[in-house]
């Protein structure tokens, strides 16, 4: 996408591109399955937070679709941490399991972290363990996190090469902020990451050909700091009285963006297809493929 188009911005369709991935998967799945392979993701749940409940219900629902096996675990919350890392204990040494998610958040008495890195790094899908953490900066292939993969692909569906390109990412997380900053630099773009201590957020992202907001603040990005026919890729998901909205304030924003995503309906329903698609990488991975 040239960086001086003007007007209404293209809406990116994050529906659309993740049943294409989906599709994708399905097929990468019926080819592992044609060669004795079934690709498996399990998910651990503890607790009874009710997001949490419905998220992992999506995702069982998207691997049936994909044709992929699921196994779902379910603890209360009062399940020590000694409990759950023996949990994931059992699912690492499990052959038809290819795939492990621990479903975030998990209760206060849980260290998350140490949950996370007792999956094995072959079966880390959500790209959250310190060594696939590693393997991302070192530019090493491995697992990569699910969401920033997404963004990823979304920019590809475009024609947005980030090579070349100002990218400035707002937000620092370890769960979207950072990773997509790296994979953005393994894409040759140049990377600037901003955060709350950042000053004049408005300038940076005013130079910016790309922009990924990531910082859970309704409307913060304002509309009027994005420079014409910059693609501007919207995490955040914030729920207010008018609704689901995203960081950036969209209205304004694709007045200037050449490509922009909405909240709903853009970054969100990546997530779960990049996930099924790691699922079916970490399977052709363990078998040698």
């Amino acid at each position: 996408m040239s960086g001086d188009q003007r007007g209404v911005a293209r809406v990116i369709d994050g529906k659309a591109v993740g049943q294409k991935v989906r599709d994708e998967v399905k097929t990468r799945v019926a080819e592992l399955k044609a060669r004795g392979i079934e690709p498996g993701l399990a998910t651990v749940l503890v607790g009874d937070d009710p997001a949490s409940a419905i998220y992992v219900r999506m995702k069982h629902k998207a691997c049936l679709e994909a044709g992929m096996k699921s196994f779902g675990i379910e603890l209360p919350a009062s399940t020590t941490e000694a409990q759950v890392l023996e949990v994931v204990d059992g699912l690492n040494a499990r052959s038809d399991v290819h795939g492990i998610l621990v479903q975030l958040p998990v209760p206060q008495h849980i260290e998350a972290e140490h949950v996370i890195d007792r999956i094995s790094p072959a079966k880390d899908v959500d790209g959250l363990h310190a060594k696939s953490r590693g393997l991302l900066v070192a530019g090493v292939p491995g697992l990569r996190p699910a969401t920033p993969l997404g963004c990823i692909r979304l920019l590809d569906e475009i024609g947005c090469d980030p090579k070349g390109k100002n990218a400035v990412v707002i937000g620092r997380s370890l769960l979207v902020g950072k990773p997509v900053a790296l994979l953005l630099l393994e894409r040759h773009a140049t990377v600037t990451i901003c955060h709350s201590r950042t000053k004049d957020l408005g300038a940076e992202i005013a130079r910016a050909d790309i922009v990924v907001a990531a910082i859970g603040k309704a409307g913060a990005i304002k509309g009027e700091w994005i420079k014409p026919g910059a693609v501007v890729i919207d995490v955040g998901t914030n729920r207010t009285e008018q609704g689901l909205v995203g960081d950036v304030e969209y209205a304004e924003a694709a007045k200037r963006a050449s490509a922009i995503t909405p909240v709903p309906g853009g970054v969100g329903p990546m997530t779960i297809a990049m996930l099924l698609s790691n699922t079916a990488q970490a399977a052709a991975t363990a078998a040698g493929l």
